[in-house]
C-alpha cells in the first residue's frame, strides 16, 4: 500500500504497526504471485483457495483468528489485527481476504460460546489451517430477516435432528465444520433459534449446489435431511442462537469494512498509476483537474472509511462493549464508498478498465458482494437509525 500513515493513528500500538509491516512484506512475496491464479472452474477455484489457506496457516497468520489458549497469537480476538489483515490481504486479492475472513467468522461463535471441549476440538486446527470453517445462517427465504428461519432442530434423546436448507454459505463443500443455526423451540421469531457445530462429513448433511458469483469464491447451499447432531455440539444454550449470531457479527462486521478499505486503496493506487502514465491531448491525464478531483475524492473517502473502521475495532478491543452502531457505520460507509472509489478508478482507466483481467475490473466485481453479505447496506441504515433513536 502506498499510504500507510493511518498506522500512526492512536487506534494502534506498536504491535499493530509491526503486524501490518510484516504481513505486508509477506503478502507482497507470497500472495501477489497468486493474484492471477486460474479460478475459472470449481476445481481450480478450490485448489487456489486451499493453497492460500495453507500459506496463511504455515506462516502463522491464521493464528490471529483464534485466542492464544487454543493455538492463537493473542490472548483474545483482536479486531484491529483482523481488520488490518483483511485490508492488507484484500489489497492483493479478494480470495486471500476471504480465506482469512472465513477462518475467523466460521470459528468466532465457537470462541465466544463454545464449551471447553468444543474449543479444544476445533480452534487449534482452525488456527493452523488444517480445518476450514464456515458460518451457515442464511436460507433461501431468510437472509436479512434471521427471525424468519425455518430450518428445524428437534431434540431426540441426547441428539438433535436437523432438517432444512441453508444457502449463500461461504466455504460450502470445502469446510470441515459448519456453525449452523436452526429453530429449536416454539418461541416466536429470534427467540427460538439455537446454534450448533456440525461436522462436514455428517451423513445427514449434503452440499446440494455450488453457486457461481461475479467474484468467484467457494459458495454453495447445504441440505440437512434428518441430520443427527449430539446435543453437546450446541453453542451456548437452547434459544440463544440469535445472540450467538449477532455477537459473532458484532466482531466481524467491522472487518468487512476493512476488506472494502483494502480494495479501495488498491483501486486508488491503480488509478494514480494510470493517471501518471496515460497521455491524452498532449499531456498526462493526471494533469487534468477533473482527474485530480476524482483522486482527491478517493483519498477523502478512503480516510473517512478508515476512521470509521478502526474506530469500531478500537472500541471493541479497548472498551470491550457491543459495537452494533460503530460496526454498522463502518461496514456501511466503507463498502459504499469503496464502490464509488473503484468505479472512479475504472473510469480513469477508460476502456481498459472494463477489460477482463484488469485489476480495476476485478475490484469492480469484488466489491459488490460486500454491500450485501453480513447485513445489506439498507439493513445497516436501519440498525444505525435504531441505535440513534433509542432512549
Amino acid at each position: 500500500m502506498s499510504d500507510t500513515t493511518f498506522l500512526d493513528w492512536p487506534f494502534f500500538d506498536d504491535s499493530h504497526r509491526k503486524f501490518a509491516a510484516d504481513l505486508t512484506a509477506w503478502a507482497d512475496k507470497e500472495i501477489s504471485p497468486l493474484a492471477h491464479a486460474d479460478i475459472s472452474t470449481h476445481d481450480a477455484l478450490d485448489s487456489a483457495f486451499r493453497e492460500i489457506i495453507q500459506k496463511l496457516g504455515d506462516a502463522g497468520w491464521l493464528k490471529y483468528a483464534v485466542p492464544k489458549a487454543y493455538g492463537g497469537a493473542l490472548e483474545k480476538l483482536d479486531v484491529r489485527s483482523i481488520a488490518l489483515a483483511r485490508s492488507i490481504l484484500g489489497y492483493h486479492t479478494g480470495l486471500a481476504d476471504f480465506a482469512m475472513a472465513m477462518q475467523g467468522l466460521g470459528s468466532g461463535s465457537i470462541t465466544l460460546f463454545g464449551s471447553e471441549e468444543l474449543k479444544q476440538k476445533y480452534l487449534p486446527e482452525v488456527a493452523s489451517g488444517k480445518r476450514l470453517a464456515a458460518f451457515a445462517l442464511s436460507e433461501p427465504t431468510c437472509g436479512s430477516d434471521v427471525a424468519a428461519m425455518t430450518t428445524s432442530a428437534e431434540l431426540d434423546g441426547d441428539e438433535y435432528v436437523i432438517n432444512g436448507v441453508k444457502t449463500w454459505i461461504s466455504n460450502a463443500g470445502l469446510a470441515n465444520q459448519y456453525v449452523l443455526f436452526a429453530r429449536t423451540g416454539d418461541a416466536p421469531g429470534a427467540k427460538g433459534l439455537s446454534a450448533f457445530v456440525i461436522e462436514a462429513d455428517n451423513p445427514g448433511l449434503t452440499v446440494s449446489e455450488r453457486i457461481d458469483v461475479i467474484a468467484p469464491h467457494p459458495l454453495g447451499s447445504l441440505t440437512l435431511d434428518n441430520c443427527r447432531v449430539p446435543a453437546s455440539q450446541m453453542l451456548g444454550q437452547s434459544g440463544e442462537g440469535f445472540k450467538v449470531a449477532m455477537a459473532t457479527l458484532d466482531i466481524f462486521r467491522t472487518t468487512v469494512g476493512a476488506a472494502a478499505l483494502g480494495f479501495a486503496r488498491r483501486a486508488m493506487d491503480e488509478a494514480i498509476a494510470r493517471a501518471k502514465s496515460r497521455e491524452a491531448f498532449g499531456q498526462k491525464i493526471g494533469e487534468f483537474q477533473i482527474i485530480q478531483s476524482k483522486i482527491g475524492d478517493m483519498a477523502l473517502k478512503i480516510d473517512a472509511a478508515a476512521l470509521l473502521v478502526f474506530r469500531s475495532a478500537w472500541v471493541k478491543d479497548i472498551q470491550d462493549i457491543r459495537v452494533t452502531r460503530e460496526s454498522s457505520m463502518a461496514k456501511l460507509y466503507a463498502t459504499d464508498s469503496a464502490q464509488e472509489v473503484i468505479d472512479d478508478a475504472v473510469q480513469i482507466w477508460g476502456g481498459m478498465g472494463v477489460v477482463s483481467g484488469n485489476k480495476v475490473e476485478e475490484l469492480y466485481r469484488e466489491i459488490r458482494a460486500l454491500r450485501i453479505y453480513e447485513g445489506t447496506s439498507e439493513i445497516q441504515k436501519l440498525v444505525i437509525a435504531g441505535q440513534a433513536m433509542a432512549d
